[in-house]
This record gives C-alpha cells, sequence and structure tokens, in this order.
C-alpha cells in the first residue's frame, strides 16, 4: 500500500470515527441528570476541544524549544502550527463554554473565573501572532516567537488548571474536582462516548497539524529552490 493510500485510509477512518462519535453523543449515551435538557451532551465535544487546545500549546512549546536549540525553520513552522491550531480549539471550547452557560444561567457570559482565565489565555496566544505580524525579519521573528512561546506555556497551566480552582466557579466539574483529581462518576455509556470523542478530536488535531506542517515544508523547499 503506498503513503498516499494509506494517508487516505487513516483520514477515512478517522472522518468515520468522529461521524460515529457525533452520533454517539446523541443516540448511544444516556441523558445527566443535574442538567436542563440535554445540555450536559456538550461535554462530548466541549471537553475535547479543550483538551485539544492544551494539547497544541504543549506542541508548541516543544517545537519552540527545539527551535531555539537548533535554528530550524521548520521548527518553528511546526510551533506556529500548534498555536494556531490551539488558538482555534480554545475558541471552540470557549463558545460551546458559552452556549451552556447560556441554556444552564440564561447568560452567554457571567465572568466565572474559568471564562475570565479562557479570555487571557486567547489574548496571551493571539499576541503570539501579533509578534509574529510585527517582525519581518523571519530569522529574528522565529527567534522571539519561540521565546515568547515558551513564556506563554508557562501561564497556561495556571490559567487552565489552578486559577478555576482557586475560587468558587459555576463550572460544573465534571472531569476534574476541585482537587485536581480526574472524577469518573460518569454512566458508562457517557465515559465511553467522552473517551471516543477524546481520541477522535486528538486525531483530527494531528491530522490538522500534519497538514499545516506539510505545507509549511513544501514553501521551504520552495524558497530554498529560489535562492539557490
Amino acid at each position: 500500500m503506498t503513503e498516499n493510500r494509506t494517508r487516505a485510509l487513516l483520514h477515512w477512518l478517522l472522518g468515520g470515527w468522529v461521524l460515529l462519535v457525533i452520533l454517539a453523543a446523541f443516540f448511544y449515551a444516556p441523558s445527566a441528570s443535574g442538567f436542563k435538557g440535554e445540555s450536559a451532551r456538550i461535554v462530548f465535544f466541549h471537553v475535547p476541544q479543550a483538551w485539544v487546545a492544551v494539547l497544541a500549546f504543549c506542541v508548541n512549546l516543544v517545537a519552540s524549544i527545539r527551535y531555539l536549540r537548533k535554528r530550524n525553520a521548520l521548527d518553528d513552522a511546526r510551533a506556529a502550527a500548534a498555536a494556531r491550531l490551539g488558538l482555534i480549539f480554545s475558541v471552540l471550547a470557549t463558545v460551546t463554554g458559552s452556549i451552556f452557560a447560556h441554556v444552564m444561567w440564561n447568560s452567554f457570559w457571567n465572568w466565572d473565573p474559568r471564562e475570565v482565565s479562557i479570555v487571557i489565555l486567547l489574548l496571551i496566544y493571539a499576541a503570539y501572532f501579533a509578534l509574529r505580524e510585527a517582525i519581518p525579519d523571519e530569522e529574528r521573528r522565529a527567534s522571539l516567537s519561540a521565546a515568547y512561546a515558551v513564556l506563554a506555556f508557562v501561564t497556561m497551566p495556571f490559567l487552565v488548571f489552578v486559577v478555576p480552582r482557586i475560587y468558587w466557579s459555576l463550572h460544573p466539574d465534571t472531569i476534574i474536582g476541585a482537587t485536581g483529581k480526574l472524577k469518573l462518576q460518569m454512566e458508562s455509556r457517557m465515559l465511553q462516548v467522552l473517551f471516543g470523542s477524546l481520541a477522535g478530536f486528538t486525531g483530527l488535531f494531528f491530522w490538522l497539524y500534519t497538514l499545516d506542517v506539510r505545507l509549511a515544508r513544501v514553501r521551504l523547499a520552495r524558497r530554498g529552490r529560489e535562492e539557490a
């Protein structure tokens, strides 16, 4: 089997898996008690989106450190691709969280500690791209962006895991409790769908990330030929 056929097969499998997760989220998982209507089903999308955002920022950190060590332009492209996806999935997590808040508390925004912390995180990583756009010199841009990414990542665990648990929060501790321990008191079918969704969203992230990096590799190769 050729490499292209293998990729195509993996893409079809990923698409089928995500479709299966979506169907299971609405037709297989039971309703949860303590929530208005079917609002709890948003956990199957909100939590994986937040997880992928954290994963993306971790990849951004690793690629940024690699660039600072080796000064490889491809590592800079990897870092930018990961940060871009992290920002996108952070926005998606914010939107789905706001929809849930509107269903539960009749307001899209309540200035909850978790809502405030995600907005700060969005601003921090939006500034990463503002920095990249503001510096025309490629090597200087890559170096400063990598250094900024390392500093930005230091704030990420604090904003995602610490701040929301310091103060009282409207946000339900469905997955991770106030003590930081994993809570698995969900009904078994809900857990199956949640973990399936986490796997599907993780696969989706790596697929999009790989596409972005492959495009960057092509651009760098083309520029190398033009400069030769």
